[in-house]
């Protein structure tokens, strides 16, 4: 398989978790009250936004074509996610948990993809926002602690 070909399916699984990341964030903001709250997760989401177009545009540079969803996996773990929580969807402690843990897990997921064949600047691309989704822990951790 051709070296850009394989980078290219990692950089897609990637642009994939910021989809979902922020169609979370989404679902977050529209469920939130407290302004103050909502602010910082719009900042996350926006975040979130600008990582996938530098990924697409990433892959546009290897001559792959970027994922323009989530996918139907990605969907299908979307939706069955919003039904098991329904009942606290609009609790603040809950959602900022929630976000929390979506972080998380794309943190996890980069990492992954991090450790494999990419090249140099894919790789260092994956570093940067690896680093900003850190400060989002952060922040999360901070407004978790405010919310107990």
């Amino acid at each position: 398989m051709n070296e850009n070909v394989k980078v290219v399916k990692e950089l897609n699984s990637l642009l994939k978790g910021e989809y979902m990341a922020i169609e979370g964030y989404e679902r977050f903001i529209q469920n939130l009250e407290d302004e103050e709250i909502k602010t910082e997760l719009q900042r996350i989401q926006k975040d979130h936004k600008q990582h996938a177009i530098l990924i697409a545009e990433r892959i546009q540079n290897l001559g792959g074509r970027p994922v323009d969803g989530v996918g139907i996996m990605g969907e299908m773990a979307q939706a069955v996610d919003s039904i098991k929580n329904l009942p606290k969807q609009k609790d603040t402690r809950f959602i900022l948990h929630d976000a929390y843990e979506g972080e998380q897990k794309g943190i996890q997921m980069a990492e992954e993809i991090a450790k494999g064949d990419l090249d140099k600047e894919s790789e260092d691309l994956i570093k940067k926002i690896l680093k900003e989704d850190r400060k989002h822990i952060k922040t999360l951790e901070k407004l978790l602690n405010q919310h107990h």
